[in-house]
């Protein structure tokens, strides 16, 4: 979890997003990306990457999970949207460049809402090189001090539970 936007960081990408479950357990999930901003690396003049819908289905687990995702027509997520019968949790999304070279996920989730966070997250390629990670070698360890990675309600999925399915209808 953390507090606003890192400093000193280039941002990469900045995406605006709406998230829903049709599931929780099993994680199956779609995802509405809108592009807003992206450095120059090829996305920017991309109309394919302006406006993504995606299908997608995550195993259990907390640190390390397989995940398959792809992307679905516009008309489909409408149809999805629609059956799941929930607002949609809306995000926005700035990736930067760590010193590592790594890419620093930021996500504003709720923004204006009384249930409104901030949180971060870094992909690694395996549970080894995520365990052996530092903060500190990349001058963010005041930035990600807060890892609540594994503990028990701290997913997206936990989340909508407590956000879209107790507390609205």
């Amino acid at each position: 979890m953390v507090e606003g936007w890192p400093e000193d960081l280039p941002v990469l990408v900045e995406q605006q997003m709406r998230q829903g479950y049709v599931s929780v357990r099993p994680t199956v999930r779609i995802r509405e990306e809108l592009l807003l901003a992206a450095a120059d690396n090829g996305m920017k003049d991309d109309p394919a990457a302006a406006e993504v819908y995606m299908l997608c289905f995550k195993s259990a687990g907390g640190l390390a999970r397989e995940e398959i995702e792809f992307p679905i027509e516009k008309k489909y997520f409408q149809q999805l949207e629609k059956l799941i019968g929930y607002p949609l949790i809306p995000k926005l999304r700035r990736t930067y460049l760590i010193p590592d070279g790594r890419r620093l996920e930021v996500s504003h989730v709720d923004e204006g809402q009384p249930t409104e966070f901030w949180y971060a997250e870094v992909e690694f390629d395996s549970v080894a090189e995520a365990e052996k990670w530092d903060p500190a070698r990349n001058g963010l360890e005041k930035y990600l001090w807060n890892e609540v990675t594994g503990q028990p309600g701290q997913s997206m999925g936990a989340f909508w539970e407590q956000t879209r399915l107790k507390t609205v209808r």
